[in-house]
């Protein structure tokens, strides 16, 4: 047999409220006392506001004096503002080699650079080839250099791991008051390039 997952269902409101007897709560969340539906109703309507059932299991059930629609608005505009303000974590991958060229170097640390700046996790691979693998030190220094030519957009946070032939270190982009820290009186997001796609490594 199949379950159904439960719905969610909004309160009852005004007529659609069952109960005989409820106990009341004024705007203010303050005990209004227990009343007959047929009062609370004429309180609603006297007041210019909604009877709201909000513990429909408790007995008898609580209902409380609001205005509805401006709660339920409220609440849609909070979602709404809590969607846009979640963080959203990418992690973009860029590869190096130990015997790295200075200038495929800066090409590389460019992109790191970018990709920290539009708030996107780094994950720096290095790849040994052959005996490569025989001198991880090599790796472990171009992976250093890096770190000190972006610590003022991003800082380490998963330290150099060497795993088979590659080495991976994570860096994750600084929040905005330590990047406007680091570049002194000019605004952090003024520093941020204009907002476009990251490429893909």
């Amino acid at each position: 047999m199949t379950r159904r997952s439960p719905i969610a269902k909004e309160p009852r409101v005004n007529e659609r409220i069952r109960a005989k007897e409820v106990r009341l709560v004024d705007p203010s969340g303050g005990q209004v006392g227990i009343k007959g539906i047929d009062e609370a109703r004429w309180l609603a309507d006297q007041l210019g506001l909604d009877l709201v059932e909000v513990a429909p299991d408790a007995r008898p059930p609580v209902v409380r004096l609001m205005d509805y629609g401006k709660f339920k608005y409220e609440a849609s505009v909070k979602a709404r503002e809590a969607r846009k303000n979640q963080t959203r974590t990418v992690i973009k991958e860029v590869q190096f080699r130990p015997k790295i060229a200075s200038s495929d170097f800066d090409v590389k640390r460019k992109r790191v650079e970018k990709f920290l700046r539009s708030g996107d996790k780094v994950k720096v691979v290095m790849r040994f080839r052959g005996r490569e693998v025989t001198h991880p030190e090599l790796g472990r220094d171009i992976l250093q250099r890096l770190e000190d030519a972006v610590e003022e957009v991003g800082a380490v946070e998963t330290m150099p791991r060497l795993d088979g032939r590659q080495m991976t270190m994570v860096i994750a982009p600084l929040r905005r008051t330590k990047v406007k820290e680091h570049s002194g009186s000019v605004d952090a997001e003024d520093q941020e390039p204009p907002a476009e796609e990251p490429e893909e490594e």
